[in-house]
Parts: structure tokens; sequence; C-alpha cells
């Protein structure tokens, strides 16, 4: 406690500004889950400062809830792959320049700009140019280790801070001169005591003893767009051989709608799940089919056996391929350094392939319950159980703060 000059301990963690004028902090995040993060970053900094801190910035509907009023909606800048980032330039440099035009009229004490590289790095030399003294702090880093090692160094040039993930980040960056704190991943510390699988079931008038896929399209529209007609074809195959297979579709909050329009096509009961609600699927599911990303981490945490699958447009697969480095796409499978999960990675994300192993999962319990272990044994060497993340990034924070004053 005590560990910025801008609070004093009150007893319990609780903090008090002392400043004159409360501190601006300016959260960017271009993406649902980077909306999660600066969301959690800003109440951590809030329980430690009360009134004493204040927040602008980009984001979605976790940081609106909190006051803070992005100039423009953040689904523009859901972008995947070469080819559609070209289509995109020039919308994403006028929302650059949006997001440096808010830093000047604003003036934040410092600013966190949150994963989505492409933007962000644009964001931060916008900023840094137009404010040298302004202190920039990376949440989330390229994974360098897995592609593109040399943005270790474009990332040093630009900001004055790292949040990082995993501790497979940080000798990365401080090798080329960044200072980097490990915070871990929020997806490790989710709590899902009150998430109750067999309630799933019971409300939606699911058997218990029925067979329970959950399906997990993705959070961006292109992933929604181009994985949906594949999911729905590998359910088609699997209902063929286990005809009493029940199948629950997770919308999330920025595709809701379109996952939802796109399953009530299907000629077959699939149920809709919400977010509030996931976490309670994931524990009441045989098995979770999911497009890669962040989920993966939380289905493990809910002792699920997974499928990934994975795909982006073939030109810039193509074009992205030979930079990466990395032999699996899934944190999860890159932790353990084998293919824990299976994986199918963009040609090999069809039905007829992605098939065969969902219903290998769900016809084997014991093969499921190895996976499942095997799952839960790779969280700890993430750093599952470790102290909360976002009270780490907000220390960090005030500890970066703490520095720049003192020089």
């Amino acid at each position: 406690c005590g560990r910025s000059p801008w609070a004093v301990c009150l007893g319990f963690g609780a903090k008090r500004s002392l400043m004159d004028k409360p501190l601006k902090i300016m959260l960017v995040a271009a993406e649902a889950s980077g909306d999660v993060l600066g969301a959690n970053l800003a109440k951590a900094l809030k329980a430690r400062l009360g009134d004493g801190v204040t927040f602008v910035g980009v984001g979605g509907p976790r940081m609106a809830e909190l006051g803070i009023r992005s100039p423009f909606d953040i689904a523009e800048l859901s972008i995947l792959g070469i080819v559609e980032g070209i289509k995109a330039y020039s919308r994403v440099k006028q929302r650059v320049r949006d997001t440096a035009a808010l830093a000047a009229q604003q003036k934040p004490d410092a600013v966190v700009l949150i994963d989505s590289w492409g933007f962000t790095i644009r964001v931060a030399k916008a900023i840094r140019k137009a404010s040298p003294q302004t202190p920039l702090i990376k949440y989330v880093g390229p994974q360098v280790w897995a592609s593109r090692p040399g943005r270790a160094k474009t990332l040093a040039s630009a900001v004055d801070h790292l949040l990082a993930l995993y501790p497979m980040d940080a000798p990365w960056f401080e090798r080329a001169g960044l200072s980097t704190t490990v915070v871990g991943s929020s997806a490790l510390h989710i709590d899902m005591a009150a998430a109750d699988g067999n309630i799933f079931k019971e409300q939606r008038g699911i058997n218990k003893d029925a067979p329970l896929l959950l399906v997990l399209p993705g959070s961006r529209p292109k992933e929604i767009e181009r994985m949906t007609p594949v999911y729905e074809q590998t359910v088609r195959n699997l209902k063929a051989e286990m005809p009493d297979l029940q199948v629950a579709v997770v919308a999330a909050g920025t595709v809701a709608d379109d996952v939802s329009g796109r399953v009530a096509s299907w000629p077959f009961r699939a149920h809709i799940v919400t977010e509030d609600d996931k976490y309670a699927a994931m524990k009441a599911a045989d098995v979770a089919l999911a497009t890669s990303g962040t989920v993966s981490s939380e289905i493990a945490m809910a002792g699920t056996p997974m499928v990934i699958a994975y795909k982006i447009d073939n030109l810039s697969y193509r074009l992205m391929k030979p930079l990466v480095t990395a032999k699996y796409f899934t944190m999860l499978n890159l932790a353990a350094d084998q293919e824990v999960a299976g994986e199918f990675i963009q040609f090999d994300a069809t039905a007829e392939k992605i098939t065969p192993e969902v219903l290998r999962l769900l016809k084997d319990p014991n093969a499921a319950k190895a996976q499942s272990d095997r799952q839960t044994q790779v969280l700890e060497l993430m750093g599952r159980g470790g102290p909360n993340p976002s009270e780490l990034a907000a220390d960090a924070v005030l500890n970066v703060l703490e520095q720049r004053r003192r020089t």
C-alpha cells in the first residue's frame, strides 16, 4: 500500500486521492476483449484513487458503462488479416487521427493502449509525436514469440512500458529495451463458482443426460461470417451420428444479432447463449467447438474439452504464414508445447476434418476426461490462481506515473 504518490492508505487497501486535480487516464481499446480489459483496469484504478482519477478514451460497451464515451464505434476496427487491413486502411487512419485528437483535447496524464496491435501502434506514434512527455503504456504486447519478432523493437521505440499477459512475453521486449510488467491474463482469473451447468440445462429443457455441444463462433463480424457455415455443417454431420445431440451457440454481445440470425436458419434447434450465461453453458457442455481466441482459456477453466478452429481470407493467410514461427495457434497448446486441444486452422478448418475430432470426444468419455485434465494442468503453467491481473495492471500504471514524476 502507498506505492503511488497520489494516494494514501485508509485501511483494508482503500485509498484516497491527495491531488488537487484528479489524474486523467486515457484508455484506448479497439476490440471487445480490449474493452473488457480497459473496464477492469478502470475499476481497479478507481478502487485505489476514488475521485482522484477520471477516464477518457476509446472503447466499447463495458467502458461506456463506466462513463467512458468513445468518439466512434470500435466495431469499425474489427479487422482480420492483411487483405482486410489494406481495404480498411483509410478508415483506420481516420480513427487514429480521431484518437490522437481526443488525446490532444483531453491532455491525459497517461495513455493506456490495449491490444489491437495495428491500430494502437499507430495511435502511440501519433500521440508521441504530438505530446512527447505523455507516458504511453501498452497493455498486451504483440505475440512476437509466434511471428515478426521485430515488432518488439518497434513497440519499445513507441511506448514507455508494457503490461504483458504471460511470463514468456517479458524477455522478448526487455531485450529490446522496453520495461515490462507481467500482469497475467484475466481469462485465468474468472470466478465460475456461480456457473451451474445443471441449471443451464434445466432452464432450457435439455435432458440432464443428453450430450451437449457448445459452439463459440467468435466475437468479430468476419469470424462469424467465415466460421458459422463451417460449424453448421459440422453439427449436421454430428447429428447424423448422434441424433440426440443438443447444441448451444454463444452469441457474443458485439455480434449477437448476426449470430442469432444465422443460427435461426439452421435446420435443427440450437439454443442461443448470451454472455451472461456463457460460463454456465461451458460447464454444461460435454465438448466445446470454438473459434480460436481468449475463449479457449475460459473453456479450459470450466473443465470442458475443446476443439479449436480458425481461418482468415486465403490471401492474407498465404502472406502471413511465412512470418509465423510458432508451432501452434492456440495459447493453451503454445504453453504446453504440444497439441492438447485439436487445432484446425485455415484449409484444415472444414466440417469434414473437424467432425471426427469432436465426435471422438463426445463418444469417448475417457478421452474427453484426459484432455480436460491436461488442459487444467496447462492452465497452471500459464499462471492460473496468481494475483488479479487488473490489480497488477493498476499498480503498474501508477508506478509508471510515479517514475515519470520523479524524473
